[in-house]
């Protein structure tokens, strides 16, 4: 088997879009047939079989590995204080103003933006309480570990590479720890942006960055007054620099910043 190059086919991508979509709402372009292909892969070698269709079949009667499929293909690459004029906004033209602050982020991968965002809040001295959410529980396990490379601290400002960032020596050296202390006003879940999520309260703030350009245009719609049902009147929403809400009104959102808005009611 491992002689030759298995194939996906036009039709077993169609399987793959179709599963995926009804599971956490993501609609794959066919552009993303080679990532698919490329991802699974190792699966397919995993249980020793030879095609897609098999591995389509598999994962419809173990739920575990479904799981881990639909972890596979939502992994993305992610860093500490991405795009920093939302880091930047939040400490100056936020906190300031703020005794006590609930913030969601609510894709946040491996843990990056959510320890960001508590890094500024702790260093704040204010009352906070940061959750962070994925539908990915691969992801969020690394997220509850908070160790991770050298490389992704590079973007992380020295005053809180300083207090909140510990390099691993020995068998960790390559990798830093972030300060267990901030997990005492942190937590990480596992959430699908395409249910309500009442049940987690209301924020002051709430990331949802690149998260939108996943989905079609009524799932979008749906993620939004979900997301939006659990943001405080004044609260804001935050999304990525490459991203757009359009018709703010009917979400009642007005534009702050750019792709930084606030609820109006």
């Amino acid at each position: 088997m491992k002689n030759f190059e298995i194939e996906l086919s036009d039709k077993e991508f169609v399987l793959f879009q179709k599963i995926i979509f009804k599971e956490i709402g993501i609609s794959l372009e066919n552009s993303k047939k080679f990532l698919v292909k490329n991802r699974l892969y190792k699966q397919l070698l995993a249980f020793n079989l030879t095609s897609y269709s098999d591995y389509y079949r598999f994962i419809q009667i173990n739920k575990t590995e479904k799981t881990n499929m639909l972890n596979i293909i939502t992994t993305n690459e992610t860093y500490f204080f991405r795009e920093k004029s939302h880091f930047s906004f939040l400490e100056n033209e936020i906190v300031p103003f703020y005794d006590n602050l609930r913030v969601w982020s609510a894709a946040c991968s491996i843990g990056a933006e959510a320890y960001s965002l508590a890094m500024i809040l702790q260093n704040n001295n204010i009352v906070y309480e940061v959750i962070g959410s994925d539908i990915n529980t691969e992801v969020l396990q690394k997220a509850k570990m908070g160790l991770y490379p050298l490389r992704l601290m590079d973007k992380i400002p020295d005053v809180y590479k300083q207090n909140f960032c510990l390099k691993g020596k020995g068998k960790h050296e390559g990798w830093f720890l972030v300060d267990r202390i901030l997990l005492d006003n942190m937590r990480f879940e596992s959430r699908n942006l395409i249910l309500s999520q009442k049940d987690l309260g209301e924020f002051d703030i709430i990331f949802l960055r690149n998260v939108l350009i996943y989905f079609n245009t009524e799932m979008k719609d749906s993620i939004l007054k979900n997301v939006l049902s659990n943001l405080k009147v004044g609260g804001y929403l935050i999304i990525s620099l490459t991203e757009h809400i359009h018709d703010l009104d009917s979400y009642h959102l007005k534009k702050k910043h750019n792709s930084i808005f606030q609820k109006e009611k």
